[in-house]
């Protein structure tokens, strides 16, 4: 297989979950207080954790999206997007199989739904796990034209037999 379609294909990849964290991050982080009562909402973590845990979020969010951009330690930041991709679709399904009506405040605040009001738990479903196949994606080829990792190591952007 020739690498440098893979690259390019790599960055194509590097970039969508980029913007992915960027946009997820950047919509909770005015409201860090909206952000853990979001957590809450789950009924999975006591309020004090989970308020603590819903005001990190928006800042590791940022901080994978801002890494994923620079392409910098890719391999080791689509582990940790893997990870956290795959709590947020346990948490999904775990509020599902409760019967639980909240929105995931996946992309800004969440919480309970208003009564009458029907969460859509499968496509945000399907939704994370087309982000985790763009984290598995980069897990198997972390190396990606025009990238941090890349300029460090000295690779060249394409191979040279092209």
């Amino acid at each position: 297989m020739n690498g440098g379609w893979l690259r390019w294909v790599g960055l194509a990849v590097r970039l969508g979950l980029a913007a992915v964290w960027l946009y997820a991050g950047a919509t909770k982080v005015g409201d860090l207080a909206a952000a853990g009562r979001s957590v809450h909402a789950y009924q999975v973590l006591p309020y004090e954790v989970a308020t603590a845990v819903g005001a990190a979020l928006p800042f590791v969010e940022l901080a994978l999206g801002v890494l994923l951009l620079l392409g910098l330690a890719t391999r080791l930041v689509a582990g940790v997007s893997a990870a956290l991709l795959l709590v947020f679709i346990a948490g999904i399904a775990s509020a599902w199989s409760r019967g639980l009506a909240i929105d995931c405040g996946c992309f800004g605040t969440g919480g309970e739904l208003p009564a009458g009001q029907h969460p859509s738990y499968l496509p945000e479903i399907l939704r994370d796990l087309g982000f985790l196949a763009l984290a598995g994606f980069l897990l198997i080829w972390p190396r990606t034209a025009v990238s941090v990792d890349g300029a460090l190591t000295g690779e060249p952007v394409e191979d040279e037999d092209e």
